[in-house]
């Protein structure tokens, strides 16, 4: 046979070989897992049934943010203490007007109970950043499952909106986020809420390939990370926050290594992922597997779940700058043990021994409790599995796509 018979076979068949057999490269992403993300896209071009039910889901919340109007943290109707429309702000969602003071004032906090006008998004820039976070990764996510152009487009016409445009970028700060009427214009608890920014930036590393946003725009993403990294690792308010001893603390280094790998600075990145096993593991997670400081809480369950959420962030990024937190060879590894001590409590008949303000959604556990036995393949991971509502287990994201943030 000759030369171009050869080829021509070839080429014919790679052309019809499926997508899985095509050598297609991973995404760049930082918290997503990409070698999950490649095989999840690989089922779903072979039809995957097990994964249809989460595809569908997030395929429809997509094509509903396809009509949404971007937002921009200059929407809001009233201005944050500096006067600058675009300074982000919040306001602390445990804290209520007195009614024993002229006006409220100063408020008062009531713990896991939540103020519904701290998310009223005419005054707060919350609610607005986390529509916008989970809406960007929402689309990228949709993108690289489908190769459909449209949810690349949205999603950077999104990003421009928020971070890019003149008129409408929000200053790289987050100075007067959850302010406490009456006592500051901003508090270290607020730094909290720029974790949310992850998942839009996760986003844009799921449609580089798209080309929606040029090298210029990337750059620029790129240069407006790294100035929010100088304030996060400089501001006074957040260096506060970045001593907190509880879930602060936790999403502090989660949030700030993301930007650190984001922006290219691994340096940063390695520095917090060094100190991270004794100053937050080993520090807030004792031999059981309590973790103390959440167990003070009103809602004692939600928070254990929730900081260790941030503590899997913290351990699998640290892979990413060549340091080891899982410690899976060791038996007693502390990230484990947390999430075995908690682990029952998934089965809503499992009472938790100790007051709580309300009960935890069962599927508060299930995107930890996928990291969990997948760094671990632990049995008692999949029992707990088993009490979770099949319905919301087979259309939940996780399936497709994991860790992410919180």
């Amino acid at each position: 046979m000759n030369y171009k018979a050869l080829l021509f076979i070839a080429l014919l068949t790679a052309f019809f070989l499926p997508a899985c057999q095509k050598q297609e490269l991973k995404p760049n992403t930082i918290l997503f897992d990409s070698e999950v993300l490649l095989e999840s896209k690989n089922k779903i071009f072979n039809n995957d049934a097990e994964l249809q039910p989460a595809l569908d889901q997030l395929l429809l919340e997509a094509k509903m943010m396809l009509s949404a109007q971007p937002l921009s943290v200059t929407d809001k109707e009233k201005l944050p203490p500096s006067g600058n429309k675009h300074d982000y702000v919040s306001y602390s969602r445990y804290w209520w007007p007195d009614p024993t003071q002229p006006e409220g004032l100063p408020y008062i906090r009531k713990d896991g109970l939540t103020n519904p006008a701290s998310q009223n998004p005419t005054i707060s820039d919350r609610p607005k950043i986390g529509t916008f976070g989970k809406s960007v990764e929402t689309l990228g996510l949709a993108y690289y499952f489908t190769n459909d152009i449209s949810y690349a487009q949205k999603a950077a016409e999104m990003i421009r909106v928020w971070f890019l445009n003149e008129e409408t970028r929000m200053n790289p700060n987050m100075n007067h986020s959850q302010c406490k009427p009456g006592h500051n214009e901003g508090s270290k608890s607020g730094v909290l809420d720029g974790r949310l920014l992850v998942k839009a930036l996760e986003g844009s590393l799921l449609i580089a390939s798209s080309n929606q946003l040029s090298q210029a725009e990337f750059m620029s993403l790129k240069t407006w990370v790294s100035k929010y990294l100088t304030w996060l690792t400089t501001n006074e308010l957040a260096l506060k926050e970045s001593i907190s001893e509880n879930n602060h603390g936790s999403y502090y280094d989660a949030q700030a290594m993301y930007f650190a790998l984001f922006c290219g600075n691994k340096k940063v990145a390695k520095e917090i992922a060094i100190k991270a096993l004794d100053q937050r593991i080993y520090f807030q997670i004792e031999e059981d597997g309590s973790m103390p400081a959440e167990l003070a809480r009103t809602r004692p369950v939600f928070y254990s779940v929730y900081n260790l959420h941030a503590l899997y962030l913290i351990a699998y990024q640290a892979a990413h700058v060549d340091v080891d937190l899982w410690e899976k060879s060791k038996p007693d590894a502390r990230l484990k043990k947390a999430m075995d001590y908690i682990a029952p409590y998934v089965d809503p008949q499992q009472e938790w021994p100790s007051n709580s303000v309300k009960k935890i959604n069962p599927m508060e556990f299930y995107p930890v409790l996928k990291v969990a036995f997948a760094q671990y393949a632990n049995s008692i991971y999949v029992k707990s599995l088993q009490k979770l509502s099949l319905d919301e287990t087979r259309t939940h994201r996780a399936n497709l796509a994991y860790p992410s943030m919180r």
